[in-house]
């Protein structure tokens, strides 16, 4: 039905008709208390804003440790990024890319969906590797060493 990146098979882009698509990918520390509901009820929520944002994403969520990807227009995705710099419920915002280019949506039917994580150390370490700014190490570092020091256990579990 889809591929890896949420695009249905088969669909052809008019490359002629792309337009400017801004994307943010970050990380972050859930605070104490977010627990698997309360990803969902946040989900949930993107879901009904995003739509009439024009905003596609996906959230990844394990061992208390965010990862997203968001795209859509730019003026959107920067009052997103505010409100997410506001939200109590994360802390150490690692943010990992960002731009905006003409190119067609990574998640274009995916308002935004919550994908689990088995193994969120994986994905933090590979964005240590390639993090360039210093305040981003510093962060996915402490990020790292917090969880292998077993202080965030894998949430909904046990």
């Amino acid at each position: 039905m889809f591929d890896e990146y949420g695009i249905p098979r088969g669909v052809n882009f008019d490359e002629d008709a792309l337009v400017p698509l801004y994307h943010f990918v970050y990380c972050s520390r859930a605070a104490e208390g977010v627990d698997d509901a309360e990803v969902s009820r946040i989900v949930e929520a993107a879901q009904r804003n995003n739509l009439a944002h024009g905003i596609t994403g996906v959230l990844v969520f394990g061992s208390g440790v965010f990862f997203q990807w968001i795209e859509g227009p730019a003026g959107q995705i920067q009052k997103l990024i505010a409100i997410l710099h506001r939200d109590k419920r994360h802390y150490d915002i690692v943010s990992l890319s960002q731009s905006e280019e003409e190119r067609e949506r990574l998640y274009p039917n995916w308002d935004m969906e919550k994908v689990e994580a088995e193994d969120i150390r994986l994905v933090l370490r590979d964005a240590l590797e390639s993090a360039d700014d210093q305040n981003n190490r510093v962060a996915l570092t402490c990020i790292l060493e917090h969880l292998d020091s077993g202080a965030l256990d894998p949430l909904g579990r046990g």
